[in-house]
């Protein structure tokens, strides 16, 4: 199928569509259609599935970050309710924004494609210089100050690689099984991000974006003989660092250190893992109650950022953790059908891109509190706090209900 994602729709008839009338000018009125039936605009309803399993999500993930978050927030802040009130918010502006961006036709992202990509790319040379960390002695580089607020360049830069790589795959999917098209050009465009990213401190966000494009270049058509080759190299890397921690600079190869031995600094750097696994273990199948949980006492520190699945599965056990897991596995699921149903190539590639950044930092995050992966600092999608992260989960989440509604109407 042609990908004309620019073109209006055609006209029957010598005035356009058969019920338009010329007027009394002998021209047809170009208002004589409703805003409604623009173009610009989808037709259609939404996955409903979808929406209430987004929904769900953002209101269990806040219930937890207030109850995970409070001793802390009392503790450096003097308030309660600081993060909550904070994340609140930044949900409340995400619902509406989610439902305006279901409702315009998601074609449009191929024209704003490149001034994101440099608007990106700035950002993240912004944040090198100008961050909340200056003159600290961990300087990591993440976040750009704004008044009361800050913003996470990195956030924004997986949906942008996200837009590249679904039109990219679009436009070149014929060719992804030469080594050119499937390899070396989509490496250059994630690898760019990622070497960005990297230079902010950020090694969980570069695995991600790496990942993000990994799965992007799978399902686009790139040949499974080089996968089979970069995975081999990929792991021998793994092997190499995880036997030689110290050729990574400063706290990372630390973090290595810590995973690999576990007596490794238990006051320092295996401090929060152990409080972690101290947190899900005493959990057990049903939890301890909602807002019973002790290793949020300052034991496990920051609980309402990266170690906040380690609170949810104290207080609501194996059972809560479970229900979570599930509705997050939903989430993809309805995503990748959705994929399945497309009728073009850069709308299939988005939603896969979209859901997959999802999948992978869901996963990533409950590997990192179980211990299974270096702690990294990996957020958990609607539940960790973060306004730039929520804003951009409801965007992204408003751009794939926004696909469903073309997918409906074909089916229809």
């Amino acid at each position: 199928m042609s990908d004309n994602y620019l073109q209006p729709p055609k006209r029957s008839g010598a005035y356009g569509k058969q019920n338009e009338k010329p007027n009394k000018s002998g021209r047809v009125s170009k208002y004589k259609n409703s805003i409604r039936n623009s173009f610009a605009y989808a037709q259609g309803s939404f996955d409903v599935v979808l929406f209430m399993t987004v929904l769900a999500l953002l209101t269990i993930g806040l219930v937890m970050l207030f109850s995970a978050s409070y001793p802390y927030a009392y503790q450096h802040d003097g308030d309660s309710y600081y993060y909550f009130k904070r994340q609140l918010v930044f949900a409340l502006a995400g619902v509406p924004i989610m439902l305006f961006v279901s409702k315009l036709n998601y074609k449009w992202l191929k024209v704003i494609r490149y001034p994101l990509y440099i608007v990106t790319i700035l950002l993240l040379i912004l944040v090198l210089f100008y961050h909340t960390d200056l003159g600290r002695e961990e300087d990591f580089r993440r976040w750009i100050p704004l008044g009361p607020i800050t913003v996470q360049p990195s956030d924004i830069a997986k949906f942008t690689v996200v837009l590249l790589m679904a039109s990219y795959i679009s436009r070149y999917h014929r060719k992804m099984n030469r080594l050119v098209y499937g390899v070396l050009i989509p490496a250059v465009l994630v690898g760019t991000f990622c070497l960005l990213i990297y230079a902010e401190n950020h090694l969980s966000c570069t695995v991600l974006i790496f990942m993000i494009g990994i799965v992007m270049m799978f399902c686009g058509g790139t040949r499974v003989e080089w996968f089979i080759g970069g995975i081999c190299l990929v792991a021998a890397v793994a092997f190499v660092i995880i036997k030689n921690p110290d050729i990574l600079p400063g706290y990372q190869g630390d973090r290595i250190r810590a995973w690999i031995d576990k007596g490794f600094d238990p006051l320092g750097l295996r401090w929060q893992t152990n409080n972690s696994l101290y947190a899900i273990g005493s959990g057990g199948f049903f939890g301890v109650g909602l807002g019973n949980s002790k290793q949020k006492y300052l034991y496990v520190s920051e609980p309402q950022n990266d170690f906040i699945f380690s609170i949810v599965c104290e207080e609501l056990g194996f059972l809560g953790a479970a229900i979570i897991i599930a509705l997050f596995g939903l989430l993809f699921y309805r995503g990748v059908k959705i994929a399945q149903r497309c009728e073009d190539k850069f709308s299939t590639m988005l939603v896969i891109g979209i859901v997959s950044q999802i999948a992978v930092q869901t996963i990533f995050n409950i590997l990192v509190v179980t211990d299974l992966f270096p702690n990294t600092g990996i957020a958990l999608p609607f539940f960790s706090y973060g306004g730039t992260a929520i804003l951009m989960l409801c965007f992204e989440m408003g751009i794939v209900l926004s696909i469903s509604r073309n997918v409906n109407t074909k089916k229809a």
